[in-house]
């Protein structure tokens, strides 16, 4: 190790001589090359100045921390330890490759012996293509390109071409580098989907509520949960009604009503109520992980899925060896080490990753978190999309489709009541009535007596008259009496998929408020985009028939399953994968995270539960679907750049094998055409930021 620092410190004094001359620090050189950080250093005339300001502006945009910032911004316990030593490990690399090469340039000016160290660096700083393609092969038993990167520098310093090889592993290191960027190092275990959600609980103990670690829960505890609060875990009610939200477990679209003997499940809500509850199951028994089990016990087709240039790659391998083999007696070690220099499409490793990078961050800007690089690859081949129906095509705050009016009362008394009895609840009915009072305009009354009696619904003071809103269980359970229609409304609501909020004053049931999911106003225009597209558009919903069947037919939606559970959905989208559909899923919820996990792209919303945002590939960051046509514009236009990146890279190693082979050339050569093409490649690569900012710039002119 000592002598390692040693030759370091003997290849810096080398290149920071050089770079004296220049008067530039040659870390900053390296800063330059991978953080895109040039530091000024004259002032230059305002249009070389405006040009180096749009260049460093996409240097920071391709390597910088937007995508990270967004992780943040899903997650607050994100951390890139993992990403971040593999960028330090990469860049120390780098450093020691530059350092090899300015050791072998004192080697050609000043005397051969710092040949030696020269290529000790080289071959310390390529170690890990030897470590990988060892790896490779010990699990599948076969060569891959890896292999020829671990061979490729060997055999050049065996021919004598140390600054040849020092020099054309700048450019390697730098793609291992980018390829490091792209790679999705931000995801948390499965064991953390539902970490940090609930810390606490409280325990009622001898009539006293307690507040408990949540490890310490056990089997015939009993639990309490006020409104607002998660259930933490699976049991049964034993004191108290509430109104509970299970749409991101079950997919159920309306709020249930619970009370004394339900049973109730973990990762629910409780809307409105307080709930005591005997502990049936905790920890990793509840549903809910349950569901965190199949996750981690599903095969993630992720880790096996290869790029389509590793593809294309590992299919040119053992030719590539064969030319190799061939080439030495034909035109020496120069030519066979050229041969493995050349490879063609191997560029694609750098143009590849510069390009994703570049898209990567175009999308970020455009308020698309992308966390996995290859579902931008996988995209261009998806030709249908699955939908989510609660919480993805409808929003969580339902609509008033209509007030039903009982015993001679005005329709808009009924909503002035039941706006005033809600106005100081938040949950999403209480939200869809005050917007519906707010959209006519009514003046509410004062509430009299605040003290609300909170179970299936309320009871209040308001202008002198005892108010109560809630459901039918709730007006029976208050002694009520109903009209006889309200059984038929209900009825009628029901097969739509809307719910009743009936509404009582002094003690007679007045009327009723009709509520409906609503659609997300983006909906019915992303659906006529893909149709356009030839995607074919699928619901997959726990939620009854009728309503998701209507909902399908008001989006023009091609094919939809209703009353699906949660792991009845991974098994449709296997389904439609083995009628050889190729499939996105887009979802919000805990019950659609093994289909976000089995599909070929999964998308999430922000704002979705977090396991969904995990397991999605790609999140929407406003929250809304209105940016699914334009993740497919990305996508093809992505598509379109790496074919010319493909181009770029394959036609100068195949020329250059050919005349190796043919007219005897050597490693000069190979240099000079190998590393023509980077120039292309390279703007082809960050072409899609450069326009990006120049879009900006235009906005603002």
């Amino acid at each position: 190790m000592a002598l390692f620092t040693a030759l370091t410190l003997a290849g810096g004094v080398v290149v920071a001589s050089v770079a004296a001359r220049r008067k530039a620090d040659p870390l900053r050189l390296v800063d330059v090359l991978i953080d895109g950080e040039p530091k000024r250093a004259i002032l230059l005339p305002p249009p070389t100045q405006q040009a180096l300001s749009r260049v460093k502006t996409v240097s920071r945009d391709l390597f910088g921390d937007t995508r990270q910032q967004q992780q943040q911004a899903l997650n607050a316990t994100y951390a890139g330890d993992e990403e971040q030593n593999a960028e330090t490990t990469a860049r120390q690399n780098l450093i020691i490759t530059a350092t090899g090469l300015g050791l072998a340039t004192a080697g050609f000016v000043v005397s051969p012996l710092f040949y030696l160290p020269s290529a000790l660096c080289a071959l310390y700083a390529t170690r890990m293509f030897f470590q990988d393609a060892w790896d490779v092969y010990q699990r599948e038993k076969r060569l891959d390109y890896r292999a020829i990167w671990a061979l490729t520098v060997p055999v050049a310093l065996a021919g004598g071409y140390v600054w040849t090889a020092n020099f054309g592993m700048i450019f390697g290191l730098a793609n291992y580098y980018l390829v490091s960027k792209t790679e999705n190092r931000a995801k948390r275990t499965v064991a953390d989907l539902f970490g940090g959600q609930i810390n606490t609980v409280w325990l009622l103990v001898d009539g006293v509520e307690v507040e408990t670690p949540f490890s310490a829960v056990q089997v015939g505890d009993t639990v309490v949960v006020h409104a607002g609060q998660m259930i933490p875990v699976d049991g049964r009610i034993t004191q108290g009604t509430a109104t509970i939200d299970q749409h991101m477990l079950t997919g159920e679209a309306q709020p249930v009503e619970k009370g004394e003997g339900d049973t109730v499940l973990a990762s629910t809500v409780v809307l409105a109520g307080r709930l005591c509850i005997r502990v049936e199951t905790a920890g990793d028994a509840t549903v809910a992980s349950q569901i965190t089990t199949m996750l981690s016990q599903t095969t993630d087709f992720k880790q096996t899925l290869q790029s389509r240039t590793d593809h294309m790659l590992n299919q040119m391998t053992v030719p590539l060896l064969a030319l190799t083999a061939l080439a030495w007696p034909l035109a020496g070690v120069g030519g066979a080490a050229a041969v493995l220099w050349y490879y063609p499409g191997s560029r694609m490793m750098l143009f590849g990753p510069m390009s994703m990078l570049s898209y990567l961050q175009v999308a970020a800007q455009r308020g698309i978190l992308v966390k996995d690089g290859r579902a931008l690859e996988n995209l261009e081949q998806i030709d249908t999309v699955v939908f989510d129906k609660t919480g993805t095509l409808t929003l969580e705050q339902p609509t008033v489709s209509r007030v039903l009016c009982y015993n001679g009362v005005a329709e808009l008394d009924v909503l002035r009541y039941a706006a005033a009895a809600e106005a100081k609840q938040s949950h999403p009915i209480a939200r869809a009535i005050l917007q519906a009072a707010r959209e006519h305009e009514l003046d509410l009354p004062l509430l009299e007596d605040a003290a609300y009696k909170v179970g299936y619904g309320l009871k209040t003071q308001i202008g002198g008259r005892t108010t109560r809103v809630g459901s039918i269980r709730f007006m029976r359970a208050e002694g009520m009496a109903l009209p006889v229609e309200v059984a038929t409304d209900q009825a009628e609501s029901h097969a739509l998929g809307h719910s009743l909020v009936l509404v009582a004053l002094d003690g007679e049931v007045v009327g009723a408020i009709e509520l409906q999911p609503t659609i997300r106003p983006e909906a019915r225009a992303i659906i006529d985009d893909l149709h356009e597209r030839k995607i074919e558009t699928v619901i997959i919903s726990g939620d009854n028939d009728a309503p998701t069947r209507r909902l399908a037919t008001e989006l023009g939606i091609d094919r939809y399953f209703a009353e699906v559970l949660p792991e009845d959905k991974a098994n449709l989208v296997t389904q439609l994968q083995e009628e050889g559909h190729k499939v996105c899923f887009v979802g919000d919820g805990i019950n659609d995270s093994i289909a976000l996990k089995t599909a070929d792209v999964a998308v999430s919303l922000r704002g979705a539960t977090t396991i969904a945002t995990d397991m999605a590939e790609i999140v929407f960051m406003d929250g809304t679907l209105g940016q699914l046509p334009e993740l497919f514009t990305l996508a093809d236009d992505f598509a379109a750049n790496m074919r010319t990146n493909m181009l770029a890279s394959i036609v100068p190693g195949a020329l250059g094998i050919a005349g190796t082979l043919l007219f005897g050339w050597g490693m000069g050569i190979c240099v000079l055409l190998s590393q023509g093409s980077t120039p292309v490649g390279i703007y082809n690569a960050i072409k899609p930021m450069l326009d990006e900012q120049k879009q900006q710039e235009q906005l603002l002119a």
